[in-house]
This record gives C-alpha cells, structure tokens and sequence, in this order.
C-alpha cells in the first residue's frame, strides 16, 4: 500500500517569486522590491546609494511633465570612419537594446517652468563613451542655447570616454564641445553640469568639467584614467574614497554633492538665481 505524502501547509502556500522583481543594492546588499524603486527616483532607501539610470529617465525626473522636444540632433547616427572591426555590429546591437541611435540625447524643455536646454549622455550605449554623433550633439546642443539664449544643463554619465573605435576623430570631440563651451560664456550664458557615475576620460578632460557650476551625485566615480590605472602606473596605494565625487568636493574640485531626489529643486534654485528676463524670448 503506497501513501501520497501530504505538504505542509507552508510548503501548499508557497509560490515562485517572479525573476526580476527584487534587485540587490550594490551599496547595502539589501533586497529591493524593484516597483518601489521608481517613487524614490532609484535611490536605495537604506543607504543611499545611487542605481544608475538611463539618459530618458534623467529626463523624466528632471524636466516638468518629462516633455523634451530632441528635434535638435535627432537625425544624427554613427558611422564608421575607420572600419573598425565589429563596430558596426556593436552599433546595431546596442541600438537595439537601448532604442538610441548613440550615446547621447539633446533637447529643449522647461525645468520649474525656466525653459533650457538639456544634454544627458546614457551609460548604457558603450559606456556612454563619446564619438562624433555624441561631440556634434553636445555642440549643436550649445548652439541651440545661444540662438535661443537659453542655459544648457547636461549630465554626464561616460565611464567610456572618448570611442576609440573612432580613433582620433573621437579625440576631436574634445576640442568641438570645448568650442561649444567658449561660445556659451561669450553669449554669457549659464552652463550646468550634472556629473554621475561614472564620468571619466575624454568627457571629463572636456566639456564635463568646464561648467559655471558642477554637480555631482553621491559617490560618483569622477576622473581622466580610473583609480586602478593611477595605482598601477605610480606604483602607490591611493587615499580612500579617491576620485569620488565626495573626495573632490572636499578638495575643491566640484562645487556640490546633491542626492538625486533633490536634484531638480536644487537645478531650478540654481537656474532661478541665474535667470534673466530676455530667456526664451529670442
């Protein structure tokens, strides 16, 4: 005589937890419930630490009503001036995956009704790293503002500095938005960065760092080569928390530390000190 063994109530209770719905926090190592991340703009609310989030929900947590008009480079793709191998490829990939045609989206729209324009580079497209299409947004971005007289705001999220998959026409970049830079202090206009983890190399060595005013959100990795690279090449052990962006603020590097769910009140204070009337009126 054979008996089918009876579960245990906890056991008939028991269901299986849907993959993705709690994300581990990086910082603390607490388990997130994933759907509540959002109401706190993915901020971890047991230690703080920043998730890091693509360039449209920058957009969304930083403009009102999320509205972004991005005809000003939305036709720029990437090419492949060098024939790199495999470039192409990883192009059409990773376009795929992130719905950008690069690394980079650029646009009018208002921030506590002061109209801007704003500039957000995505991590998520090869590191956020800077290639032509990138360099020639930023620099039609810094345009548009001056045409407009509008202040520019970008964040900056390029642990991948300049592509070398470009090789010296990414290096270009560099001088182009630093172009775009010099424009907008002629026309005395006010330029913003918001600076998140990570932005490093070529972005940083350019138009990251050259803002009236730089942001940077909490332990953000900021710098031109990372702290392992430093450490190797001089052969030395590196202060704690070096090239975060606690550590530069500390020594004069940046002028603030703003967690993220107080980023757009702290922007549109910043930007309401700095309005003139004439904005938006050309």
């Amino acid at each position: 005589m054979f008996f089918r063994k009876r579960k245990r109530p906890e056991e008939a209770e028991r269901k299986e937890v849907p993959p993705g719905l709690w994300i581990k926090c990086d910082g603390c190592g607490e388990l997130l419930f994933r759907e509540h991340l959002p109401k706190s703009l993915w901020v971890c609310p047991k230690c703080g630490h920043h998730f890091r989030i693509p360039a449209k929900r920058y957009v969304e947590i930083l403009l009102d009503g999320g509205a972004f008009e991005e005809e000003i480079t939305s036709d720029l793709k990437p090419g492949d001036p060098l024939g790199f191998p495999g470039y192409r490829e990883k192009l059409q990939e990773t376009q795929r995956k992130t719905g950008l045609l690069d690394a980079a989206i650029a646009g009018t729209g208002k921030m506590g009704g002061i109209p801007l324009v704003l500039f957000v580079t995505d991590f998520g497209f090869m590191g956020g790293s800077m290639g032509s299409v990138v360099g020639e947004k930023f620099f039609r971005a810094t345009q548009r503002a001056v045409q407009d007289h509008l202040p520019l705001v970008a964040v900056t999220a390029s642990g991948g500095g300049a592509r070398m998959h470009e090789g010296v026409i990414s290096l270009m970049q560099m001088v182009k938005t630093i172009i775009g830079v010099e424009d907008l202090n002629k026309a005395r206009l006010p330029y913003i960065n918001v600076l998140v983890h990570p932005t490093m190399g070529g972005v940083m060595a350019s138009f990251a760092s050259l803002g009236d005013l730089l942001i940077a959100e909490p332990g953000a990795l900021l710098g031109f080569a990372g702290p392992r690279v430093i450490r190797d090449t001089i052969g030395e052990t590196l202060p704690e928390g070096f090239q975060r962006s606690e550590f530069l603020l500390e020594h004069g590097m940046i002028d603030m530390v703003v967690d993220r769910r107080q980023l757009r009140a702290t922007l549109i204070r910043v930007l309401s000190y700095l309005k003139e009337p004439q904005y938006g009126t050309r």
